[in-house]
């Protein structure tokens, strides 16, 4: 089996910072791209960051220049670093992850709640 647990939401006022982090655990061979997306109330979820194997990252343009994805493939851990939040970002973020293994495919983590608020 294959789980992926994300960690460090949370309540931050605009222009805070958060660090997310993502870990893939289980029976696992080779994790290649990892990423993280959001969905906000009302509206659909959407790409906000992703990473390769190769650790090259891409970015949507709402978070390019404040969002910083990075990984550690000993741990099968993906990180998000927040930074100079908005009311916009608020949302909650899924890590996704391509995993080879036993039952290869895509999976998803259970999400984290990011409320930035005054």
């Amino acid at each position: 089996q294959v789980q992926v647990v994300e960690a460090g939401g949370g309540l931050v006022q605009p222009g805070g910072s958060l660090r997310l982090s993502c870990t893939a655990s289980g029976s696992i061979r080779r994790i290649n791209d990892m990423g993280w997306y959001r969905q906000a109330p009302g509206k659909e979820r959407e790409l906000v960051a992703v990473i390769t194997s190769g650790a090259s990252p891409n970015y949507a343009d709402s978070v390019k220049g404040r969002f910083t994805i990075s990984r550690d493939g000993a741990k099968n851990m993906v990180y998000l670093q927040m930074n100079n939040l908005k009311p916009e970002d608020t949302a909650v973020y899924y890590c996704n992850a391509a995993i080879i293994s036993g039952v290869s495919g895509t999976f998803w983590g259970q999400g984290t709640q990011v409320t930035v608020s005054s």
